[in-house]
């Protein structure tokens, strides 16, 4: 009886060990994720428009067609990214994903509070080169510290009516992703 107990108890903990070994090397291992799929249509420091979401023609499974995407692929090696993205009559989101998918950050409209969502993209090494300065504080210039490189940031904004696609797919399209070229300012004393 104590054998069939410490076998069952066994088989559950391998079985629980295999399971969680493999959600997480997943994600690593996966050769059609997110960023593999979307890298071919996207420019590098651009927004590009997502194609609608139908059965045929989504780049990526489960999306909702509701809403009108947009991504831009960035790159964080020749400079800080500065992006805004002009908020929708009904809500807009910006996710941010490394070059591996994993999920970094995420803003929507509301917690922006303001009618564009804009905010600079940066590694850790550009963030610490800026000068301190008094007169700027964290309401004025929201700063995202990319953990890599590269990656990928997607941009949504919901059509709550079908006649309405138009417009939230108009404030994706005036929405930029650039690289800043601000000059420098000295510290003050």
């Amino acid at each position: 009886m104590i054998r069939w107990l410490f076998a069952i108890l066994g088989g559950i903990l391998l079985g629980g060990v295999v399971h969680l070994v493999s959600v997480l090397a997943l994600p690593r291992i996966a050769s059609q994720d997110a960023y593999a799929r979307l890298s071919p249509m996207l420019k590098v420091n651009a927004v590009t428009a997502l194609p609608d979401a139908t059965p045929d023609t989504a780049p990526m499974p489960f999306m909702d067609p509701a809403f009108a995407s947009a991504a831009c692929k960035y790159d964080l090696a020749g400079g800080a990214i500065k992006l805004r993205v002009p908020v929708s009559q009904a809500y807009t989101s910006v996710s941010f994903y490394t070059d591996n998918d994993i999920a970094y950050y995420a803003i929507n409209d509301r917690s922006a509070g303001r009618k564009v969502i804009e905010l600079d993209l940066m590694t850790p090494q550009q963030k610490a080169a800026l000068p301190e300065d008094e007169d700027i504080t964290s309401a004025d210039r929201l700063i995202i510290e990319s953990p890599t490189r590269t990656g990928l940031i997607v941009m949504r904004a919901l059509a709550a009516e079908p006649g309405l696609m138009k417009q939230a797919k108009a404030s994706l399209a005036a929405a930029s992703c650039k690289e800043q070229v601000e000059v420098a300012q000295p510290k003050r004393r």
